[in-house]
């Protein structure tokens, strides 16, 4: 893994989470506790910062970024950013999927207990509301989650990535 100061800036990452060893984490980064970084994943807080909760799964090929002097990225508890995903300069609230191969541009929100799916484009300064699935280019609610369990599923995807992140910390 490449974890490499910036402007006097170094990420700082718990223990307990699991980083790749081929993932770059760059400059103004926070984590929360149990995260996971997998493998080619891009995470450069060198123009902004980037905040990252609790139990947040960033996949594989990720790229995680922020806007020179306008928005840094913020990225609540319980966040699976899928496979080849790109999240700018924007803010994810709690228990949320970024489905794989996803963009979310600068100056967006997507509120908690929401779904951005495979392949969509959440464009500037879109606000995703809470509780919706959102799909397409660009982006449009498509609609309403039933949300009698979603939390509790979204947990559970948080709560694998802990454990698969834990079969490769027993390697090293």
């Amino acid at each position: 893994m490449l974890i490499k100061s910036v402007n006097g800036k170094t990420p700082v990452i718990p223990k307990d989470c699991y980083v790749a060893e081929n993932a770059t984490i760059v400059g103004d980064v926070y984590f929360g506790d149990s995260c996971s970084v997998w493998f080619n994943t891009v995470i450069r807080g060198d123009v902004n910062f980037i905040k990252i909760g609790n139990k947040v799964n960033i996949q594989d090929g990720a790229v995680i970024h922020c806007t020179y002097k306008k928005h840094p990225t913020i990225i609540g508890n319980n966040v699976s950013i899928g496979h080849n995903a790109i999240v700018h300069g924007c803010t994810i609230h709690d228990n949320v999927l970024i489905g794989m191969g996803s963009i979310v541009m600068d100056n967006c929100i997507i509120q908690s207990n929401s779904i951005v799916a495979a392949g969509a484009v959440i464009t500037q300064n879109t606000v995703v509301e809470s509780g919706s699935i959102w799909a397409g280019v660009p982006a449009k609610k498509v609609k309403d989650i039933d949300q009698s369990n979603f939390a509790g599923e979204i947990a559970r995807i948080s709560d694998n990535y802990v454990m698969y992140s834990s079969w490769f910390k027993d390697e090293e």
